[in-house]
């Protein structure tokens, strides 16, 4: 019992000891660098010691921000307990980049009240020691100082080591008011500098200006870690790493604005073109779609500085336009930007038309000049649908299925002809030479009697099923053995009975085409209508067929995302104009004195 009591009493000691020690305030504060002058690109190790209890963030980097560039901040804290004497201390270290040649102070830091001494150092140039090899150093270069805005500069940054590093990062360079992109993989090859050979690593940068002005370009900042040199040391797998820090030159550039008298979309670069491709071809025929793909292609820019291409078409084209695409790659240590439209066109009527050409101005950054990239402007013919064509060329238009079918049959009928037994007939034997030669003869000669019986009656069975199918679709069938008895052109009551049943598959495609052949078949020659429609049935039947065509080809159809009940509602309003307006033109023709035939004869 005592035992645990003495134990128990120790144990509440400590407690109170080292939360008495927590608690404590810090007895002083500390300020070190580790070199002094220091090279312009060279960094400096500030490392602050505070000797008591402190908070980790209790140290605030921001009065060191006016001349120098801070790193990376670690924090460590050590505590020791001597013949229970607890002494506890926390250490920052953090890395200092000057910004310029000079003399400056570190100002005195405050750490829980605690101040430290301020500490002066002096940057010295890189140039005052170039007799002496350095082992790690960084260099920048940029193509241009001076360049208009939105304008591309080329910055390049080489890292030099004299040995392999263990671990390292290189960031990339800052600039206010620009986009700075990393151009393809780094670059790795050896070289002679003073003597010395390098392990050298290049990487290049885009740097697209966004405002005009004079900025600076604030080099990238290497950090890694190498071998230490110690000679002492015989055994690699001991070896100790030190931390190496190196930042390139800054840079200062001018960037000029844009120049007066420029009326366009503001777009320097050194190269501009603009194509156009056509991957359906470029026939164009009345109410069929057409897509023409342009692409506006620029060098140096990125894809947010693209202007929007004009496009200028004239009034019998109906336009469907898909969203414009653009993308930037990297090629060349440049930037290649592209804007991709995608436009559906439709012709509403035959014709010679012209389509305007193509402008885009641009800003040539080489010659300080205007110019511009253009489509030069094409003359293009629109034929009449495909129906129509048929129609006027006085043959009637077959199904493909059907006119397969006999193109697969009429073949058939050729071992059928006399001529084939004829001339194997040729081919027998003289009769006479001997009785078994004659024998043989009539027996070859009832065999191939009976094969041409048999195939007669074939051909005379497919040819009466032909015709069957044939007048069951309401076609004249007709063929080299007689005349055609029937009218080649396809009745106005046929196409009419066509587009109905059309309409009841809610197939927008097939209502459309079996409207065309109904509306052509109304306005031949000879028909009831032909007199006195010329187009007016056409023309008022227009709306219902623009709505059709623009649930067929607009974008929100290629997407999937037209209902089906706005499809049925466009094609019940097309059959119910069309009833209505066929109805008027029966009634009209029924009265009519001047009118050669009813519209349905019996």
């Amino acid at each position: 019992m005592k035992l645990a009591s003495i134990s128990t009493i120790l144990i509440v000691y400590i407690f109170t000891l080292f939360g008495t020690v927590a608690q404590a305030d810090i007895n002083s504060v500390e300020a070190t660098i580790d070199r002094n002058p220091v090279m312009l690109d060279e960094a400096i190790r500030l490392t602050i010691t505070a000797d008591g209890s402190a908070e980790r963030d209790a140290f605030d980097s921001s009065p060191l921000l006016k001349d120098f560039v801070v790193g990376r901040t670690s924090v460590s804290s050590q505590t020791s307990i001597v013949n229970f004497d607890t002494k506890r201390t926390t250490v920052w270290t953090t890395t200092l980049f000057p910004r310029k040649e000079g003399n400056f102070t570190i100002p005195a830091l405050t750490i829980e009240g605690k101040r430290t001494q301020p500490i002066q150092v002096k940057v010295i140039p890189v140039q005052e020691q170039t007799s002496v090899a350095r082992d790690y150093f960084v260099t920048t270069d940029i193509d241009l100082k001076e360049a208009y805005l939105n304008q591309q500069l080329l910055y390049t940054v080489k890292l030099y080591l004299s040995s392999n590093i263990e671990r390292g990062s290189l960031q990339a360079p800052e600039m206010q008011n620009a986009e700075i992109t990393q151009l393809g993989d780094d670059k790795q090859y050896t070289d002679i500098v003073n003597g010395k050979r390098y392990q050298i690593i290049e990487r290049q940068f885009a740097v697209v200006p966004q405002a005009s002005g004079e900025f600076t370009l604030r080099g990238p900042i290497f950090s890694g870690e190498v071998m230490a040199p110690n000679t002492n040391q015989r055994f690699g797998f001991f070896n100790r790493t030190q931390q190496v820090n190196r930042v390139g030159p800054d840079i200062t550039v001018t960037i000029k604005p844009i120049p007066q008298g420029i009326g366009y979309p503001w777009l320097p670069s050194e190269m501009v073109r603009v194509d156009e491709e056509w991957p359906q071809g470029d026939n164009f025929i009345a109410g069929e779609p057409v897509t023409r793909i342009i692409t506006l292609t620029a060098l140096g820019v990125v894809e947010e500085q693209l202007p929007e291409i004009p496009e200028f078409y004239p009034p019998n084209f109906k336009l469907y336009p898909d969203q414009s695409n653009t993308t930037t790659v990297e090629k060349d240590q440049h930037l290649i930007s592209q804007r991709q439209t995608s436009l559906a066109i439709i012709p509403t009527e035959a014709g010679s038309f012209v389509l305007p050409e193509i402008t885009i101005p641009w800003f040539n950054t080489l010659t300080e000049k205007t110019e511009y990239a253009t489509i030069p402007a094409r003359s293009i013919t629109v034929l009449p649908p495909n129906n129509q064509q048929g129609q006027g060329s006085g043959s009637q238009a077959i199904p493909s299925g059907e006119t397969n079918t006999t193109m697969k049959s009429e073949p058939q009928l050729a071992p059928i002809s006399p001529t084939s037994s004829d001339k194997k007939d040729e081919n027998l034997p003289v009769v006479g030479a001997s009785k078994a030669l004659v024998t043989g003869s009539l027996i070859a000669t009832g065999v191939l009697t009976c094969l041409w019986i048999i195939t007669a009656i074939a051909w005379w069975t497919t040819r009466r099923k032909l015709k069957h199918v044939l007048a069951s679709q309401g076609m004249a069938y007709s063929s080299h053995h007689r005349q055609a008895s029937t009218p080649s052109h396809t009745s106005e009551q046929d196409a009419f009975k066509h587009l109905l049943k059309a309409a009841k598959s809610h197939d927008v495609k097939a209502v459309e085409v079996a409207f065309n052949q109904w509306i052509a078949t109304c306005e031949k020659a000879g028909s009831p209508y032909g007199k006195q429609n010329n187009g007016s049935l056409r023309v008022a039947m227009k709306s219902h067929i623009d709505t059709l065509q623009s649930l067929r080809f607009s974008p929100a159809a290629q997407q999937g995302k037209a209902t089906s009940a706005q499809i049925n509602e466009a094609i019940n309003a097309l059959i119910k104009a069309a009833k209505e307006k066929r109805q008027v033109q029966l009634t009209s023709n029924k009265h009519d004195p001047n009118t050669l035939s009813n519209l349905y004869p019996a």
